[in-house]
């Protein structure tokens, strides 16, 4: 199941508009400790009103009967480095979701991490003069050969191991996906990664993000818990991260850029809790993009349904940008995203884009960390 929107085509905004210029040491290269020391602005999207807090200082902006919606997906190791077969040259593979063109109407076998094997993944591949029939040689035996260029950048694989088999040497040789902005030469830091590249609240039922839903970075247990104590209400859903959350836009009119779809599971109580409390006006709080668009998405659909509400299985593939009226998000806690992205353009369409140029320069200004393990926002 596949569900696109485009809205406000009528609008013919340039991609231009969502550029602006960052000082390269503001790129957070590690985690803050503990995570919920990070900074944080606070956006008023009505007035434009902004405050400089402590993330934990994110509780006294809550209120009972709030429902603060996260995305549980985990990452796993999806990056692999391997040498060509024929003259061992160095080829980075990154693995982005189990593909069956075949049986692409059974979703329960289009999950990500899937026990019923596959004959393919897409993927990237980071290497010179890629064709089909490229052999890739890893470590435990591993083999891969490509079989198909997608003609979008990305390819189809073939291993020799399928299954568990296949996630188990993953697991085993797998590097943790790190964005190309974090460098890492020191292989303890490597490691380190495979745990603060997680949200505390990861399921581990979940696996299949190939990058993490970065706004939860920011959360504790200990902060969790007094949200709850507090009376905000915590529901999880899970849309596993792939190549449309992270996928550059390529077309001047942002309108016509395609994102690619997205695994999306949402447990049919979840649901009907959050359409009760949006059906009593409480506020839903969506943390981070993925938990925003997995909400538009899946609601927009199944919201005027007369029949029974079941658990939700499906692909995604909603782009959100100024114009779009949100039906279900009415904040969103948020990291500070790449120039140009479609997260850019997804926190402008909910703070509306004067709003986000201001935070977004006071932010700079005052020396924030931006991007995957930066500071925080709270667009409320």
């Amino acid at each position: 199941m596949r569900k696109r929107i485009i809205y406000n085509k009528s609008h013919g905004m340039r991609l231009s508009n969502f550029d602006y210029n960052l000082p390269r040491e503001l790129i957070a290269q590690e985690p803050m400790k503990p995570r919920d020391h990070s900074r944080l602005l606070i956006l008023d999207r009505n007035s434009g009103d902004i405050e400089h807090k402590k993330f934990y200082n994110i509780v006294k902006y809550f209120k009972k009967g709030d429902v603060l919606v996260m995305n549980n997906s985990r990452v796993f190791p999806a990056r692999l480095i391997g040498k060509r077969k024929e003259s061992g040259g160095k080829v980075e593979v990154f693995l982005l979701r189990l593909y069956r063109p075949h049986r692409s109407r059974d979703v329960a076998l289009q999950r990500l991490y899937c026990d019923a094997g596959g004959e393919a993944w897409q993927c990237l591949i980071g290497a010179k003069r890629i064709k089909e029939e490229l052999v890739v040689l890893f470590e435990q035996g591993l083999k891969g050969e490509v079989v198909k260029n997608n003609m979008d950048g990305t390819y189809e694989v073939s291993f020799n191991k399928k299954g568990k088999a296949m996630m188990k040497v993953v697991e085993k040789v797998g590097q943790t996906p790190l964005p190309p902005y974090i460098k890492r030469v020191d292989i303890r830091k490597q490691k380190t990664d495979s745990r603060n590249y997680q949200t505390v609240y990861a399921d581990k039922n979940k696996i299949g993000s190939v990058a993490a839903p970065t706004a939860g970075f920011h959360f504790t247990p200990e902060l969790i818990q007094k949200l709850k104590v507090k009376g905000v209400q915590i529901e999880y859903i899970t849309l596993h991260v792939g190549l449309g959350t992270f996928a550059p836009v390529k077309t001047d009119d942002i309108t016509k850029h395609k994102m690619h779809a997205e695994f999306v599971e949402i447990d049919k109580d979840v649901l009907k809790r959050i359409i009760k409390a949006k059906k009593e006006k409480r506020r839903i709080i969506a943390v981070g993009t993925t938990s925003v668009r997995t909400l538009e998405a899946v609601f927009s659909e199944i919201v005027n349904r007369k029949s029974e509400i079941e658990d939700y299985q499906g692909w995604v593939d909603i782009f959100i940008y100024p114009g779009y009226k949100f039906k279900v998000a009415d904040a969103m806690i948020t990291n500070f995203h790449l120039p140009k992205s479609t997260l850019l353009m997804l926190v402008s369409a909910m703070a509306g884009k004067e709003n986000i140029d201001k935070a977004y320069k006071s932010a700079i200004n005052k020396g924030y960390r931006f991007y995957s393990y930066g500071d925080a926002m709270f667009i409320s």
